[in-house]
């Protein structure tokens, strides 16, 4: 459903968002091995993530990523997806037609149009921060 690179973004701003409510940044280094990712390929998706102010990078010896702790709980998945993925799977055909609408629908258009409105709510309305917390409280879980 998701890209790789959205895939290794939503995990790394999970981990983010983790770290930085423990007032801490993290370094791509340690994303990379916490989400088992390339760290080159890492370092281009947080690049992404930091373009479409996901996340912030700081600079300097005590530098990193992380989240302001104000921005925590504004942060959608949405907005992770949007910055890696575009705007494809919020309005994109489900079989990857160019054209696809309500006047000249795909095949599977009326159906998947009701999956894509539901997956478009479900990831504007979750946070980070509500992920984050299931983590922590051992309700989920982002690496094995």
């Amino acid at each position: 459903m998701f890209s790789k690179a959205c895939e290794y973004g939503i995990k790394a701003t999970i981990f983010i968002v983790l770290k930085s409510h423990e007032g801490k940044r993290v370094n791509p280094k340690e994303i990379a091995k916490e989400i088992d990712s390339p760290e080159a390929f890492t370092a281009k998706i947080l690049q992404a993530l930091v373009r479409h102010e996901v996340i912030v990078s700081v600079k300097g010896t005590y530098g990193g990523f992380e989240i302001d702790k104000d921005k925590i709980s504004t942060i959608k998945l949405a907005d992770a997806v949007r910055a890696i993925d575009g705007d494809s799977i919020f309005n994109g055909c489900g079989l990857g037609l160019k054209s696809c609408d309500e006047d000249h629908p795909c095949p599977v258009h009326d159906k998947f149009k009701d999956i894509r409105d539901a997956l478009k709510n479900m990831l504007e309305q979750t946070s980070f921060e509500e992920l984050a917390f299931n983590i922590k409280s051992g309700a989920s879980f982002l690496k094995l």
